[in-house]
Protein backbone atom coordinates (compact mmCIF):
# COMPACT_ATOMS: atom_id res chain seq x y z
CA UNK A 1 0.00 0.00 0.00
CA UNK A 2 2.67 2.41 0.52
CA UNK A 3 4.66 1.36 -2.57
CA UNK A 4 1.13 2.61 -4.05
CA UNK A 5 0.87 5.42 -2.81
CA UNK A 6 5.01 6.34 -3.29
CA UNK A 7 4.42 5.69 -6.82
CA UNK A 8 0.75 7.71 -7.20
CA UNK A 9 2.64 10.71 -5.67
CA UNK A 10 5.95 10.31 -7.66
CA UNK A 11 3.07 10.84 -10.78
CA UNK A 12 1.53 13.80 -9.51
CA UNK A 13 3.57 16.36 -10.82
CA UNK A 14 4.19 14.37 -14.05
CA UNK A 15 0.16 14.65 -14.48
CA UNK A 16 0.42 18.10 -13.47
CA UNK A 17 3.03 19.05 -16.09
CA UNK A 18 0.99 17.72 -18.89
CA UNK A 19 -2.10 18.98 -17.78
CA UNK A 20 -0.52 21.93 -17.85
CA UNK A 21 1.19 21.36 -21.14
CA UNK A 22 -2.10 20.59 -22.43
CA UNK A 23 -3.87 23.74 -21.39
CA UNK A 24 -1.02 25.91 -23.13
CA UNK A 25 -1.86 23.94 -26.53
CA UNK A 26 -5.69 24.61 -26.48
CA UNK A 27 -4.49 28.36 -25.92
CA UNK A 28 -1.93 28.47 -28.91
CA UNK A 29 -4.56 26.77 -30.72
CA UNK A 30 -7.09 29.13 -29.79
CA UNK A 31 -5.20 32.01 -30.19
CA UNK A 32 -4.42 30.87 -33.54
CA UNK A 33 -8.14 31.17 -34.75
CA UNK A 34 -8.35 34.54 -33.44
CA UNK A 35 -7.55 37.62 -35.25
CA UNK A 36 -5.05 39.16 -32.64
CA UNK A 37 -6.32 42.81 -33.04
CA UNK A 38 -9.92 42.43 -32.67
CA UNK A 39 -10.35 38.85 -30.87
CA UNK A 40 -12.72 38.24 -34.14
CA UNK A 41 -12.79 34.68 -35.52
CA UNK A 42 -9.76 34.37 -38.37
CA UNK A 43 -10.78 32.95 -42.12
CA UNK A 44 -10.33 29.71 -41.23
CA UNK A 45 -12.40 29.83 -37.81
CA UNK A 46 -14.80 31.45 -39.70
CA UNK A 47 -15.38 29.44 -42.76
CA UNK A 48 -15.45 26.52 -40.33
CA UNK A 49 -18.39 27.56 -38.51
CA UNK A 50 -20.27 29.69 -41.27
CA UNK A 51 -20.72 26.37 -43.62
CA UNK A 52 -21.58 24.67 -41.34
CA UNK A 53 -24.36 27.79 -40.26
CA UNK A 54 -25.81 28.04 -43.61
CA UNK A 55 -26.67 24.53 -43.91
CA UNK A 56 -29.29 24.98 -41.04
CA UNK A 57 -31.50 27.75 -42.80
CA UNK A 58 -31.83 30.62 -44.35
CA UNK A 59 -29.14 33.23 -43.55
CA UNK A 60 -27.27 36.30 -44.26
CA UNK A 61 -24.02 36.70 -45.87
CA UNK A 62 -22.61 40.09 -45.08
CA UNK A 63 -19.37 41.35 -46.16
CA UNK A 64 -18.32 44.46 -44.76
CA UNK A 65 -15.54 46.88 -46.15
CA UNK A 66 -14.42 50.60 -44.53
CA UNK A 67 -14.88 53.33 -46.67
CA UNK A 68 -11.62 56.20 -45.68
CA UNK A 69 -9.79 53.66 -43.99
CA UNK A 70 -6.53 54.21 -45.82
CA UNK A 71 -6.79 58.66 -45.24
CA UNK A 72 -7.19 57.42 -41.68
CA UNK A 73 -3.83 55.52 -41.47
CA UNK A 74 -2.40 58.21 -43.73
CA UNK A 75 -3.66 61.35 -42.01
CA UNK A 76 -3.24 59.94 -38.23
CA UNK A 77 -1.17 57.02 -38.48
CA UNK A 78 -1.66 53.64 -38.59
CA UNK A 79 -1.97 53.17 -34.32
CA UNK A 80 -5.22 55.58 -35.45
CA UNK A 81 -5.96 52.88 -37.71
CA UNK A 82 -5.54 50.03 -35.66
CA UNK A 83 -8.33 52.10 -32.95
CA UNK A 84 -10.79 51.94 -35.97
CA UNK A 85 -10.07 48.03 -36.48
CA UNK A 86 -10.73 47.14 -32.82
CA UNK A 87 -13.84 49.50 -32.68
CA UNK A 88 -15.47 48.13 -35.77
CA UNK A 89 -14.55 44.78 -33.95
CA UNK A 90 -16.26 45.34 -30.89
CA UNK A 91 -19.22 46.89 -32.81
CA UNK A 92 -19.59 44.21 -35.07
CA UNK A 93 -19.07 41.56 -32.06
CA UNK A 94 -22.39 42.92 -30.72
CA UNK A 95 -24.26 43.54 -33.75
CA UNK A 96 -23.75 39.47 -34.78
CA UNK A 97 -24.05 38.45 -31.03
CA UNK A 98 -28.19 40.18 -31.00
CA UNK A 99 -28.74 38.17 -34.22
CA UNK A 100 -27.42 34.83 -32.71
CA UNK A 101 -24.61 35.27 -35.91
CA UNK A 102 -21.21 34.93 -36.61
CA UNK A 103 -18.58 37.40 -37.81
CA UNK A 104 -14.87 37.27 -38.59
CA UNK A 105 -12.32 39.82 -39.60
CA UNK A 106 -11.12 39.08 -43.23
CA UNK A 107 -8.15 41.00 -43.42
CA UNK A 108 -7.34 44.39 -43.69
CA UNK A 109 -9.95 46.17 -43.04
CA UNK A 110 -12.25 43.87 -44.57
CA UNK A 111 -15.23 41.69 -42.64
CA UNK A 112 -17.38 39.23 -43.26
CA UNK A 113 -20.40 37.74 -41.54
CA UNK A 114 -23.35 35.07 -41.21
CA UNK A 115 -26.65 35.61 -39.83
CA UNK A 116 -30.02 33.91 -38.79
CA UNK A 117 -32.34 35.89 -41.18
CA UNK A 118 -36.28 34.35 -42.18
CA UNK A 119 -37.67 36.80 -44.27
CA UNK A 120 -36.45 40.16 -46.41
CA UNK A 121 -38.57 41.99 -43.74
CA UNK A 122 -36.27 40.47 -41.06
CA UNK A 123 -33.34 41.25 -43.20
CA UNK A 124 -33.81 44.89 -43.68
CA UNK A 125 -33.86 45.25 -39.84
CA UNK A 126 -31.29 43.33 -39.47
CA UNK A 127 -29.04 45.19 -42.16
CA UNK A 128 -30.41 48.53 -40.70
CA UNK A 129 -29.72 48.35 -37.03
CA UNK A 130 -25.78 47.65 -38.30
CA UNK A 131 -25.64 51.13 -39.54
CA UNK A 132 -26.75 52.02 -35.75
CA UNK A 133 -23.58 50.31 -34.71
CA UNK A 134 -21.34 52.69 -36.06
CA UNK A 135 -23.52 55.94 -36.16
CA UNK A 136 -20.55 57.35 -33.10
CA UNK A 137 -17.18 58.32 -34.12
CA UNK A 138 -14.40 55.95 -32.51
CA UNK A 139 -11.80 57.77 -30.14
CA UNK A 140 -8.25 58.22 -30.87
CA UNK A 141 -5.58 60.21 -28.95
CA UNK A 142 -8.46 63.04 -27.81
CA UNK A 143 -9.61 62.83 -31.27
CA UNK A 144 -13.18 61.50 -32.97
CA UNK A 145 -12.88 59.46 -36.04
CA UNK A 146 -15.57 58.99 -38.08
CA UNK A 147 -16.32 55.48 -39.45
CA UNK A 148 -17.87 54.75 -42.58
CA UNK A 149 -18.60 51.30 -44.15
CA UNK A 150 -19.62 49.62 -47.61
CA UNK A 151 -21.46 46.22 -46.94
CA UNK A 152 -23.13 43.83 -49.16
CA UNK A 153 -25.50 41.12 -48.26
CA UNK A 154 -27.11 38.27 -50.33
CA UNK A 155 -29.94 36.16 -48.40
CA UNK A 156 -28.54 32.27 -49.07
CA UNK A 157 -30.24 29.39 -48.37
CA UNK A 158 -29.69 25.79 -47.58
CA UNK A 159 -32.06 24.61 -50.73
CA UNK A 160 -30.62 27.33 -53.09
CA UNK A 161 -26.58 28.36 -53.47
CA UNK A 162 -24.03 28.34 -55.57
CA UNK A 163 -21.75 24.66 -56.10
CA UNK A 164 -19.28 26.73 -54.23
CA UNK A 165 -21.31 26.94 -51.22
CA UNK A 166 -20.05 29.84 -48.94
CA UNK A 167 -17.20 30.53 -51.18
CA UNK A 168 -20.24 31.44 -53.77
CA UNK A 169 -22.25 33.13 -51.61
CA UNK A 170 -19.60 35.37 -50.51
CA UNK A 171 -18.26 36.71 -53.74
CA UNK A 172 -21.91 37.52 -54.13
CA UNK A 173 -21.91 39.72 -51.22
CA UNK A 174 -18.37 40.81 -52.16
CA UNK A 175 -20.03 42.42 -55.32
CA UNK A 176 -22.97 44.16 -53.21
CA UNK A 177 -20.64 45.59 -51.65
CA UNK A 178 -18.43 46.90 -54.27
CA UNK A 179 -22.04 47.97 -55.60
CA UNK A 180 -22.22 49.63 -52.11
CA UNK A 181 -19.32 51.47 -52.35
CA UNK A 182 -20.05 52.93 -55.65
CA UNK A 183 -23.16 54.40 -54.28
CA UNK A 184 -21.69 55.94 -51.36
CA UNK A 185 -21.72 53.79 -48.38
CA UNK A 186 -24.24 51.82 -46.93
CA UNK A 187 -25.73 48.26 -47.97
CA UNK A 188 -26.94 47.12 -51.20
CA UNK A 189 -28.28 43.51 -51.23
CA UNK A 190 -27.54 40.95 -54.18
CA UNK A 191 -30.23 39.18 -54.90
CA UNK A 192 -29.77 35.25 -56.23
CA UNK A 193 -26.65 32.87 -56.13
CA UNK A 194 -25.17 33.51 -59.27
CA UNK A 195 -21.98 36.03 -60.08
CA UNK A 196 -23.54 39.35 -61.76
CA UNK A 197 -19.51 41.19 -62.40
CA UNK A 198 -17.08 39.46 -64.36
CA UNK A 199 -14.24 37.02 -63.26
CA UNK A 200 -10.35 37.78 -63.26
CA UNK A 201 -7.98 35.44 -61.64
CA UNK A 202 -10.66 33.64 -59.75
CA UNK A 203 -11.90 37.31 -58.31
CA UNK A 204 -14.19 39.76 -58.74
CA UNK A 205 -13.14 42.61 -61.32
CA UNK A 206 -11.53 45.13 -59.80
CA UNK A 207 -10.76 43.60 -56.64
CA UNK A 208 -6.71 43.12 -55.81
CA UNK A 209 -5.41 40.37 -57.29
CA UNK A 210 -7.44 40.31 -59.98
CA UNK A 211 -6.23 43.27 -62.12
CA UNK A 212 -3.82 44.53 -59.53
CA UNK A 213 -6.43 47.34 -58.87
CA UNK A 214 -7.86 47.19 -55.58
CA UNK A 215 -11.63 47.88 -55.48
Amino acid sequence: MIELLTAAAAGVPLAAGWSWHALRLRRRITDARRDPLTGLATRAEFEERAATSLLRGPRAVVVLDLDGFKHINDTLGHAAGDEVIRAVGARLTAWADQHGGIVARLGGDEFAAVLPVFSYADLDWTMDGLGDHFADPAAFDGCEVPVRYSAGVVWSHPRQGPASGLAGWLRRADEAMYLAKRSGGGWHLAVGPDAALPTVNGRREGRSGSSGVAA
